[in-house]
């Protein structure tokens, strides 16, 4: 090639428009090594070894490269015949005298005919090679695209063919020794199609990917993206040939067709690839795209991995309407539309089956034919069907989702409906299929739900927005009319006789704060005077993350069931009076816990100051807990506030805590501060009572200076709330009382300010058999933080949501500065 001028200007016969180019620089093609990495024999031919195996070896050696470079040659004829065929088609002549014009036109251009040629291709096929060429600048970077398509063109199908053209025309300037050319199966699994500069062991090695497998390609093939690695050591991701360049650069990138990714092109330098301007981006992405079209030439039986193409596509999308029309659901048949430079725009509605109905009242004919995006524009918008669409058909992997909320627009109404999508890709289409949720098939759903569970009013609460849905039959079992609003399961106790409050409080927290089935059995005081036995079984409905979404359940009236069957009429006084011995003991019992703590108490008022008190017995009914408070007015004008815990259940574990609830009461009377109440108590433990252990806070308040001195005994601190805002007092040392017989006890101090609300509890409101005590803490923080309205109202919050689950009795003092 011979130098020319810095520019030249001529007029083409075959366009009428002139051009300038700069001149080409000398740069004689390089051809790379062979697919097993050889270097060439030394120069002049000469044997590597004086041995018959040593010519035999440099001979093959220059075959190889004669062959290589007869390829090479034969990608740049194919180019200057495929201009010659352009000149042809344009001048109306025949080939001889095209091939004058094109020697006429080089010369006066000061170009090369394989320059030329490049540039008459790319002004009468504006593609992305041509746009790439143009960015570029210069008539080289056209010459190599161009050759490199020539090769591609030629190989017909033949994915080694095309690996090797485009290593030696287009990316072997760029420095690249390697590349490979991967199918993509349906299942998202790659198979090496075609490669060209990785030794033979490797390209054995990874003739095939399964699904699910990091490498550098699998990453371009699932993100759909190009993916640009300086160095491959430091990415984690293995990728053939990193035996032979450990940390040299990789370049993977999708190679589409209409849309659709049918494989992945992957570029591989020896050394690391530092950033390449946009120009060299998108002259690989053109590359891609040249495979692209070879995989789908590719003959499905060449290869275990074919790419995407069906071989009969008219037949493949018949058989695709004949699957939709079989189907019980609404079903649409999909084909990609593309636009004019061959890149997906939208998708067509090619069948619509026999049971779709169109949200809009649209007859099918008026739909099939016509594009997704114009029938239904919001696809696009919030739900990102028209993405998950693309996607399906980009990678083949089928997409699955219940309740997708889908809108169309009905005279420029959005109308919004719920509906199971399911798309799959078959062939050259899509299939996207639904089943729309109306409020009747969710009724429907409720009843079955109440049936299985047997009973006989059912209904569902949605926690999160209110909404309640009961059937008729409830509203008579609540005696109150239709038209009259449904009752939360919050207000429940409202409805139902006082003594039951601590079943339903059990039968709540289980339900809603455990996430567990429940059930329970109240007395429903009716708005006629009439009471019923009820009984309530429910489960929560859960949400992905785990949390509760909504409740559904029955009641069931179990007031007019007899005791037994007519056979049985003769046992039944003796059943009724056991029933009634059992009832008896378990009153009993709960009045003897209700007559040593009572589960409430009037507030005590204090100037400033205003102190509640919660107590909640044991799960188990007939055991008497441990746990104990108290909140008294001392002489001093001081406020004493004591919680404690004996260890143990039981009348025993009672009897202590009154023994030293009672000498609390007594030492405090001597004006001592906390730490010394609780060193003379621990005594009282020790040697006065019979081996008893426990746990205590002790505080005393002055409500002139609003001081609170407090110490602990192996209890939890006290939670301050101050501002909307939660904490626990500093932990001060101090251990439970009973262990020893004479220990000290640290003091603190805490001044408190007007608006401060003061926690002092047992264990039993957060102990958790699955979470440490620090993790329980913060819960309780949390929950304080949000409680809102009076006192007693924030100790019935806190008390009510505790997720506690030992099974263990709770005290809970509450004192909030006014």
């Amino acid at each position: 090639m011979s130098p020319s001028p810095s520019t030249a200007t001529t007029s083409s016969p075959a366009s009428g428009a002139g051009w300038t180019r700069e001149a080409p620089e000398e740069r004689p093609v390089r051809i790379p090594r062979q697919p097993d990495d050889r270097p060439p024999g030394p120069p002049g031919g000469a044997a590597p070894a004086e041995t018959d195996a040593g010519r035999l070896a440099a001979t093959v050696e220059r075959l190889r490269r004669q062959l290589a470079e007869e390829r090479a040659a034969a990608d740049g004829r194919a180019l200057v015949e495929l201009a010659k065929g352009v000149l042809v088609e344009r001048l109306g002549c025949g080939p001889a005298e095209a091939d004058r014009q094109l020697t006429g036109l080089a010369r006066q251009a000061g170009l090369s005919p394989l320059e030329l040629a490049a540039d008459i291709v790319n002004r009468s096929a504006p593609d992305h090679l041509t746009r790439a060429a143009r960015e570029a600048g210069g008539p080289a970077v056209a010459v190599r695209l161009r050759a490199a398509e020539s090769g591609a063109l030629a190989a017909a199908g033949d994915a080694q063919r095309v690996a090797g053209a485009i290593l030696a025309h287009a990316l072997a300037p760029l420095g690249a020794h390697a590349v490979a050319v991967w199918a993509a199966g349906p299942d998202l699994s790659l198979g090496l199609a075609g490669h060209a500069g990785f030794l033979p062991e490797e390209t054995a090695r990874w003739h095939h990917v399964p699904p699910g497998v990091a490498t550098v390609a699998g990453r371009a093939l699932t993100e759909r993206r190009a993916v640009w690695i300086p160095a491959l050591a430091g990415s984690g991701l293995p990728s053939i040939g990193h035996r032979q360049w450990p940390g040299g650069g990789r370049v993977a990138v999708p190679a589409r067709t209409g849309g659709r990714v049918v494989g992945v092109l992957e570029v591989c330098w020896p050394g690391r690839l530092e950033p390449r301007p946009p120009v060299i981006r998108r002259q690989i992405e053109a590359l891609a795209e040249l495979c692209a079209h070879a995989l789908e030439a590719r003959d499905p039986e060449a290869g275990e991995f074919p790419a995407a193409r069906e071989a009969a596509p008219d037949r493949a999308v018949a058989e695709l309407v004949d699957l939709a029309d079989g189907l019980h659901d609404p079903a649409l048949v999909l084909l990609p539309h593309l636009d004019s430079g061959g890149a997906l725009a939208d998708f067509r509605l090619h069948h619509v089956n026999g049971r779709f109905l169109d949200p809009a009242g649209r007859p099918r004919a008026a739909l099939a034919g016509g594009l997704l995006l114009e029938a239904y524009p919001m696809t696009a918008a919030e739900s990102g069907l028209f993405s998950r669409i693309e996607r399906v058909w980009a990678t083949g992997e089928p997409f699955r989702a219940e309740r997708m909320a889908l809108t169309a627009l009905v005279g420029q109404v959005p109308l919004t409906t719920t509906a199971d999508v399911s798309l799959s890709r078959h062939g050259g289409g899509v299939l996207l299929v639904w089943r729309v949720q109306d409020e009747t098939a969710r009724l429907a759903a409720l009843l079955q739900h109440a049936q299985r569970l047997g009973r006989i009013g059912g209904f569902e609460e949605n926690v999160r927005t209110g909404e309640i849905t009961w059937n008729n039959q409830l509203f008579s079992l609540y005696g109150v009319p239709p038209t009259a609003g449904p009752i939360p399961l919050e207000r429940l106790p409202a409805h139902a006789h006082p003594d039951d409050d601590v079943a339903i409080g059990r039968f709540l927290r289980t339900l809603l704060h455990h996430r567990r089935p429940a059930s329970t059995a109240f007395r429903l005081r009716r708005p006629d005077g009439i009471v019923r036995h009820i009984r309530v079984v429910a489960e929560p409905v859960l949400d992905a993350r785990g949390q509760v979404h909504s409740v559904r359940g029955a009641y069931q009236d179990i007031s007019a069931q007899h005791w037994t069957e007519v056979a049985l009429a003769a046992t039944r006084d003796r059943l009724a009076h056991s029933e009634q011995e059992s009832a008896e003991h378990s009153r009993l019992a709960l009045q003897l816990q209700h007559a040593i703590m009572p589960p409430t108490r009037r507030p005590i008022d204090a100037p400033g100051l205003r102190v509640a008190v919660r107590y909640r017995p044991a799960e188990i009914e007939h055991l008497v807990g441990g746990d104990w408070y108290d909140a008294v007015v001392l002489p001093s004008k001081e406020i004493l506030l004591c919680v404690g815990d004996v260890a143990g259940h039981g009348i025993g574990a009672a009897t202590d805590m009154v023994v030293l609830r009672n000498a609390l009461r007594g030492l405090a009377t001597t004006g001592a501060g906390p730490a010394q109440l609780l060193s003379w108590l621990n005594l009282v433990a020790h040697h006065l009572t019979d081996h008893v252990t426990a746990t205590a806070v002790c505080a005393l308040y002055e409500p002139r200076t609003r001081l609170l001195r407090w110490a602990r005994a192996g209890h939890l601190p006290p939670v301050l709330i101050r501002e909307r805002e939660s904490t626990t007092l500093p932990l001060l040392d101090g251990l439970l009382l009973g262990a020893l017989a004479e220990t000290a006890y640290e003091e603190g101090q805490v001044q408190l300010e007007p608006g401060d609300t003061l926690l002092m509890f047992t264990d039993g409101l957060i102990e958790r058999r699955d979470r440490s005590v620090q993790q329980s803490l913060g819960r309780l923080l949390t929950t304080a933080q949000a409680a809102t309205g009076d006192l007693e109202r924030r100790l019935d919050h806190v008390l009510t949501h505790s997720n506690a689950d030992t099974d263990d009795d709770t005290c809970l003092v509450g004192i909030h500065l006014r």
